[in-house]
């Protein structure tokens, strides 16, 4: 992390490369859980391949990765490789949508427990933070607790056709 900003996100490119970081980062830890946050998931590297391989390298038995959208329609065309990966992880991966009364509240977030959080905070403008702090960490795990318990699951791993 590069400590001479403090860790400050100021652009598009900026916010890739901080969930590129972060991903790599959460891919050495032995993080249980990871909490993924975005209303489409548009600006983020989910396609990329070395992600994908990350994601497998810390997929193990009884870790967890828990998804939050508003919406999943464009994650098959933006994002096949992660689509596919998630096919085969699917006992990992949870994907959940919230409620009416949180749409407003979604926040753009990467956050491993005790590894690493990429929070956007301004949509527009690509301002945002990745943080290795604590404080940071309950903080956080307090907000997505709150909007994952106002959601329901979406998304499902495949379509069984009668």
């Amino acid at each position: 992390m590069n400590d001479s900003n403090d860790g400050l996100i100021q652009s598009r490119g900026e916010y890739q490369a901080a969930l590129l970081q972060a991903f790599a980062l959460i891919a050495e830890s032995s993080a249980s859980e990871i909490w993924m946050c975005d209303a489409d998931f548009a600006d983020w590297p989910l396609n990329e391949p070395q992600v994908v391989e990350q994601l497998t390298r810390w997929s193990v038995a009884h870790r967890r990765c828990h998804v939050l959208a508003l919406n999943y329609d464009s994650m098959p065309r933006r994002h096949p490789r992660w689509v596919h990966w998630r096919r085969h992880w699917a006992h990992v991966v949870t994907c959940m949508t919230p409620d009416d009364s949180s749409h407003g509240r979604l926040p753009g977030l990467l956050f491993a427990p005790g590894v690493v959080s990429v929070r956007l905070v301004d949509r527009v403008h690509y301002r945002g933070r990745i943080s290795t702090d604590v404080d940071d960490a309950v903080r956080l795990r307090e907000e997505l607790d709150a909007l994952f318990q106002r959601s329901v699951e979406a998304f499902p791993a495949s379509t069984l056709g009668l």
